[in-house]
């Protein structure tokens, strides 16, 4: 990984649209910071449409959608993206992928879960989920290690459902869908775009390694470091800083580098 002050202003310029995770890559510490959301509005001042896409539940996004300046959300790792666009009332986009009786079929998942690792717990944002499981390994107190984040995810998958490692949560879900392929029904379904050619994607965990892979422009907070050695696709480019600071010493270079091209 490069750092992001070597991206050029020919990339910078072919920009068009903004994808990012929320978790430690806009947040720091868990908060919002007022300077990672000045640099949204700023991203979106400039004619760039910014994309969230997240592991965070059906309820969060649908705030997200009405009060950030983005045009879409994708949440729950992919099972479905809301979307407004003109100040048009907000619309959803499932993925066909996603089934019906998520939640009743996940209640045999958590419970192995919860048998088999100590000290893991249901996420307290479980309540607004649709159609995924989070185990919190390391939002609240106690924090586990990535070690148990591990194992939570192998004992999903003895369930036979899909699990995903982030920076704070082990999720889980039934259903063939990601981050990635959610992203890519989403550009050419609703958007009539070919997915990815004019994006760049900003992550900074596991559960992000797809999208890394398949975005040519991509890039990494600082806070990745501890996951790179796990992660199969890294992004070419990392910040210098950690979580939403690291977010706006990006979005400051990007828009500095159209400016210049």
């Amino acid at each position: 990984m490069r750092p992001v002050s070597e991206m050029t202003p020919m990339e910078a310029a072919r920009i068009r649209a903004v994808l990012f995770d929320i978790d430690d890559t806009v947040t720091t510490a868990g908060k919002l910071t007022a300077e990672a959301y000045s640099a949204m509005w700023a991203l979106a001042g400039a004619g760039l449409r910014l994309i969230p896409v997240t592991g965070r539940p059906a309820g969060w996004c649908d705030l997200i959608i009405r009060e950030w300046p983005v045009c879409a959300v994708i949440g729950e790792n992919g099972a479905f993206a809301l979307y407004s666009f003109a100040g048009e009332r907000p619309r959803t986009f499932l993925h066909p992928n996603a089934p019906a009786d998520a939640q009743a079929r996940l209640a045999a998942v958590r419970e192995a879960v919860l048998a088999a690792v100590p000290g893991c717990r249901v996420a307290r944002d479980q309540f607004c989920r649709k159609y995924d499981l989070a185990i919190d390994f390391c939002e609240d107190e106690p924090r586990l290690p990535l070690s148990a984040a591990e194992e939570i995810r192998r004992a999903c998958e003895a369930q036979g459902a899909h699990a995903k490692v982030s920076s704070i949560h082990v999720n889980a879900w039934f259903g063939d869908y990601d981050k990635r392929s959610m992203a890519e029904l989403f550009f050419r379904e609703v958007l009539r775009e070919e997915p990815f050619a004019q994006s760049i994607f900003f992550g900074d965990s596991p559960n992000d390694a797809p999208m890394f892979e398949a975005f040519p422009l991509s890039c990494a907070v600082a806070n990745i470091a501890p996951f790179a050695a796990r992660m199969a696709h890294l992004p070419p480019y990392v910040t210098a800083l950690p979580g939403g600071a690291g977010f706006a010493e990006a979005a400051a270079h990007i828009l500095a580098q159209r400016g210049r091209a």
